[in-house]
């Protein structure tokens, strides 16, 4: 869904989250992060899945390549399970991996946790 605004089309991901699906990501972030940062567990709802995971690969630069190690490596700083994570990355849309190297793809191409029921 794109809006207009002035002849200028916004993107996606500039649009602003309702007040309930704010609250909703706020309390999926706190619920399934501790203190630290650290991913406590990986959530089984999609939806909340889809935030946990959206959280994660946003610290990711968009317009760089990794290896699968430095994939490894930076989910090793919030869970242990690198390899689910990696694979929900690549299963949701959030990355692609061509020639072992892994890239964020556009929001436009990602599952949006805002469109689920």
């Amino acid at each position: 869904m794109v809006e207009e605004h002035s002849n200028q089309a916004i993107s996606p991901s500039l649009i602003r989250l309702s007040e309930q699906q704010h609250k909703l990501k706020n309390s999926a972030i706190r619920n399934f992060f501790d203190k630290e940062g650290r991913l406590k567990s990986i959530p089984s709802q999609l939806k909340k899945k889809l935030i946990v995971l959206e959280h994660l690969v946003d610290r990711l630069d968009m317009e760089r390549g990794y290896e699968e190690s430095e994939i490894n490596a930076y989910i090793r700083l919030y869970h242990e399970d690198f390899a689910t994570i990696r694979r929900e990355f690549i299963v949701q849309g959030f990355m692609t991996r061509e020639n072992d190297v892994y890239r964020r793809n556009a929001r436009s191409a990602v599952r949006r946790w805002e469109e689920l029921s």
